[in-house]
């Protein structure tokens, strides 16, 4: 009786302690501790904290990005808000953006979206980032809060950070930002290229038209008069930078537009994180106009700016970048939804005025989308129906001592290698690595990549054809070709939708789908014809009348039949090719 009583006391405290109040949020979803922000982990807060807050401005004003950093000894989770100054236990205030997403995620608290900050895993991380955006009904005085999670049961509760304030305006102060008027005609280009340095896209288009991304530099003595304009959906933006990547650094001027104002600002870019807004405004005699669907902003800036960190002089070279998005509700910006305009060079914009274009596809990724359709839509294509249907057709010509269909073939199928290898490299030298960005795309053009150079080494080390393992080889090529082709077709479908790509939607998807089936249609119609003409065969053997003349008829008119396929088959497929390419070209 003493031995149950002591196995039914264990058990009840075991019940009893895993009944208890305890959950962990690895995901970091925790918005069901918005308000306490307590973690559900059953032990108690630690008293001292080891992490800090800290923001990168002491006063905000409505609509401003405030940048707040939490820092300190490795942890697993966090969780991030800003509430009023006098009043902690009330609700989240404002909203943030990311700065990296792949370590951060926005949450809802109450009403207000996006208004917390929380881990997506319980990786360790030192240092996280986010941006803060003062609402319009923010109090005089904010103070950031956040609950930091080291182990499940080592955390500290609502660490205070920096209390950050509004100016309080008196009729004696003296406004930080310069006054903003509003233009009264929209720009022109008629002094492109003559007084005025221009990016235009597309190319000589109008500004005065909505679908026309416009940018004019006009120097004046040691000040740059500057005009922006394009589609009025949320934000355009330009950067100079020394490289072709937009980040590390670059030089970057929103104009966005907000519920029928337009704010303009200077920012640096970083990677791939949100814009780092400046405190300090670098730019005068401000002006802007909301009509007939454009957005158009126009500043100065001085030449050199040696006072102002982040600005660029002017009288320099830089590639420049035009870009737009869309603005949320609450005012931040949100990721251009397609490939920024690029020039296709350095260029100094107070030096001799020009009128000039860009892309928004880079040339090497145009290459390596190029030369990837061309192998594996053509030269693979065409190879493999060579080896399939030709072999009776062509199997007593010899071209340099072997079969003309297996040179063909050869031939066909070590260009389609050579072409994929010389694209295979093309994204790693314009991105510098790996890209985090383009999903599976990377990982199945690796895959594809392995198999094509998998098909000719074990080709060279095939078997006799009389040999007991040809079958075996003649299986494993089969299987090992035909994967390379279906992934390599479902690679494509995937990066013609990158944006470094930009080919126009849905055209790019419509293409894909007409080539792969005329590809697949011409194949069963060779493989139709194939099947009838074994059938006629059989039938006149067994009538064994006329049995040489008429099998040599039907071989022949075979042959004629297949030959014409193949004609029409390149035909189209050099039909389709140069669609393709000149679309590449054109963006």
């Amino acid at each position: 009786m003493k031995m149950e009583s002591c196995g039914i006391g264990l058990i009840a405290c075991l019940l009893a302690y895993f009944s208890s109040p305890s959950a962990g949020y690895p995901n970091g979803k925790v918005q069901e501790v918005c308000s306490s922000m307590v973690p559900l982990h059953g032990s108690s807060s630690q008293l001292f904290p080891k992490h800090i807050i800290e923001v990168n401005v002491t006063q905000f004003r409505s609509g401003d990005h405030v940048k707040v950093s939490l820092s300190g000894p490795a942890f697993e989770g966090f969780f991030l808000q800003a509430r009023s100054a006098n009043n902690l236990r009330g609700p989240a205030i404002g909203s943030f953006v990311l700065a990296d997403g792949r370590k951060s995620q926005l949450l809802t608290c109450g009403r207000v979206k996006n208004s917390a900050v929380s881990h997506t895993s319980k990786s360790k991380k030192t240092h996280i980032d986010a941006y803060w955006i003062a609402p319009r009904d923010a109090p005089e005085t904010v103070q950031f809060l956040v609950t930091v999670v080291e182990k499940f049961r080592i955390y500290w509760v609502k660490i205070p950070g920096p209390v950050i304030s509004q100016p309080k305006m008196t009729t004696k102060s003296i406004p930080t930002s310069p006054p903003i008027s509003n233009l009264t005609k929209p720009f022109n280009a008629s002094d492109c290229g003559n007084t005025k340095f221009c990016v235009r896209n597309p190319s000589d288009c109008d500004p005065k038209v909505k679908d026309c991304f416009f940018l004019a530099f006009k120097q004046d003595d040691s000040m740059m008069l500057v005009e922006m304009s394009g589609p009025a959906e949320g934000y355009i933006a330009f950067a100079l930078s020394h490289d072709q990547w937009m980040g590390g650094g670059d030089d970057a001027y929103f104009c966005i537009s907000d519920d029928h104002n337009v704010d303009m600002n200077t920012a640096s870019l970083s990677g791939r994180s949100y814009p780092a807004f400046d405190s300090q405004n670098a730019l005068e005699e401000m002006s802007w106009r909301l009509a007939d669907g454009l957005i158009q902003c126009s500043f100065q800036r001085k030449i050199h700016l040696s006072a102002f960190q982040g600005r660029f002089n002017l009288d320099a070279d830089y590639y420049i970048f035009l870009a737009d998005g869309e603005v949320s509700e609450d005012g931040a910006i949100r990721k251009h939804h397609r490939q920024p305009l690029m020039t296709n060079r350095k260029y100094n914009v107070t030096g001799s005025p020009e009128d000039i274009g860009g892309s928004r596809s880079p040339f090497l990724i145009k290459a390596h989308g190029a030369l990837m359709f061309v192998a594996w839509m053509t030269t693979v294509n065409i190879g493999v129906i060579v080896a399939r249907f030709f072999k009776p057709v062509w199997s007593h010509s010899l071209l340099f001592g072997e079969e003309i269909w297996f040179q063909v073939h050869r031939m066909l199928m070590m260009a389609t290698v050579l072409l994929t290898s010389v694209s295979f490299v093309l994204p790693f030298v314009y991105r510098g690595g790996w890209s985090q960005q383009a999903s599976f795309h990377p990982y199945l053009g690796c895959t594809v990549m392995a198999l094509a150079l998998i098909q000719p080494l074990m080709a060279a080390f095939r078997p006799p054809p009389q040999a007991p393992r040809r079958q075996i080889f003649n299986w494993l090529h089969w299987s090992t070709g035909t994967t390379a082709r279906i992934l390599a077709v479902v690679t494509m479908f995937m990066g013609i939708d990158l944006q470094a790509l930009n080919l126009p939607n849905p055209w790019d998807i419509y293409t894909m789908i007409g080539f792969v089936a005329w590809h697949v249609g011409l194949d069963v119609l060779l493989e139709i014809h194939g099947y009838c003409l074994i059938r006629k065969v059989e039938v006149l053997e067994d009538d064994r009348i006329q049995i040489l003349q008429s099998l040599t008829s039907a071989e022949a008119k075979g042959h004629t039949f297949k030959k014409t396929v193949l004609i029409i088959y390149i035909c189209g497929n050099i039909a389709f090719l140069v669609t393709f390419l000149v679309r590449i070209g054109q963006v």
